[in-house]
């Protein structure tokens, strides 16, 4: 069994997060997995290079997790290598009065990957059946009906030709009062640390129903979610590592043929000496 397949929620299966580890590297060789985490960037990089050159399809990435479960560091360690034309990180923070303005969809559709690019989302679509039901700031009736419209705009991508990767960064509570905690102590990630931060936390138990939710209800066959444990930093990265991987060499994009006749276009090339 791959990685991506161990941690990949079967579709039709219902969510209990309390079931899923936030640490699964005990026995791991980390020296090991750290080689191989370099050796996944190094093949992205590669593939992200022939899915721009092929130019017919483009890859999602959506990343959701509770604060410091590590978005920001898992981006530029997995993308770090590839090539910046060829990838867009959008974060989704809390939306505008212009956004507001409009159905929840309209701010996201505008960021979805155009053709031979890789998308990622930090956060995403899902704050709007996440942050706005356990703040309670839109009616019930409103966001349950949004299940539905995102399963729904999900497979408009798909048939568009959009792979999609859903990743959950599963933090432990816990390991989040840690990381919270090194927010606060150390001068150089004060800057890190929201006041919202502590808000969010003291609904920890709101979240992660909302989470199960989400992720039971929006869990399809073409567009699967990721459970990924991430109090570890170098195994969450690994692990989304070989996840984008797998998902781009499924993928298998190819170089376009020539336009010209290489043999020819060379000849031609001779001759303007």
């Amino acid at each position: 069994m791959s990685i991506a397949t161990r941690y990949r929620v079967k579709p039709g299966t219902s969510v209990d997060l309390s079931q899923w580890k936030t640490d699964d590297a005990e026995g791991v060789d980390r020296d090991e997995v750290e080689a191989k985490t370099e050796a996944n960037t190094i093949a992205i990089s590669e593939l992200q290079h022939r899915l721009y050159a092929e130019h017919k399809r483009s890859l999602l990435v959506v990343l959701q997790a509770m604060d410091a479960a590590g978005k920001d560091s898992t981006i530029r360690r997995v993308f770090g290598r590839v090539n910046p034309q060829g990838v867009q990180v959008k974060p989704f923070k809390r939306p505008t009065e212009d956004e507001l303005a409009h159905d929840f969809l309209w701010r996201v559709h505008q960021h979805t990957p155009r053709r031979g690019h890789i998308a990622v989302f930090n956060r995403s679509h899902y704050e709007d059946v996440l942050v706005v039901r356990v703040s309670n700031l839109v009616p019930e009736e409103r966001w349950k009906k949004r299940f539905g419209v995102i399963n729904g705009f999900e497979q408009g991508l798909i048939n568009g030709g959009t792979e999609i990767v859903k990743i959950y960064l599963h933090l432990g509570k816990d390991r989040q009062r840690e990381k919270l905690s090194e927010r606060l102590t150390d001068p150089t990630k004060n800057w890190k640390f929201e006041a919202g931060d502590l808000a969010t936390r003291e609904h920890w138990e709101d979240y992660m129903e909302a989470y199960e939710d989400a992720i039971t209800k929006c869990n399809t066959d073409d567009a699967p979610w990721h459970i990924v444990p991430t109090d570890r930093k170098w195994y969450r990265v690994h692990v989304i590592s070989e996840i984008i991987r797998e998902t781009l060499e499924r993928m298998n994009p190819r170089f376009p043929e020539p336009k010209l006749d290489p043999v020819s276009a060379m000849k031609l090339l001779e001759q303007m000496r």
